[in-house]
């Protein structure tokens, strides 16, 4: 985040929480990348050479169900709070 970025977010009040560099728990895009790599798994035939894994993974992707996406992003709460109680630990997530 920039400086110029930072001083306006704290001149209007928003809310600023510390967030752990490189943390898996806080990266709910990686369950997003499994929920894909399982649906591409799952495919019959498999994808044969990278055109088909383009047209494959744009399928894929535009099908994942958004309520899946939604619970993750609602789950960002829990999993900060997870990760504080931890003292930075790995957690459940």
């Amino acid at each position: 985040m920039t400086l110029h970025l930072q001083a306006h977010l704290l001149s209007v009040r928003v809310p600023h929480m510390v967030w752990p560099a490189m943390s898996p728990d806080l990266n709910p895009i990686e369950h997003v990348w499994d929920q894909l790599k399982q649906r591409l798994d799952a495919r019959t035939p498999p994808p044969r050479d990278l055109a088909e894994l383009r047209v494959a993974l744009v399928e894929e992707w535009n099908a994942l169900p958004q309520n899946n996406i939604m619970r993750l992003v609602r789950s960002m709460r829990r999993r900060c709070q997870a990760v504080i109680a931890a003292n930075g630990r790995n957690t459940r997530y």
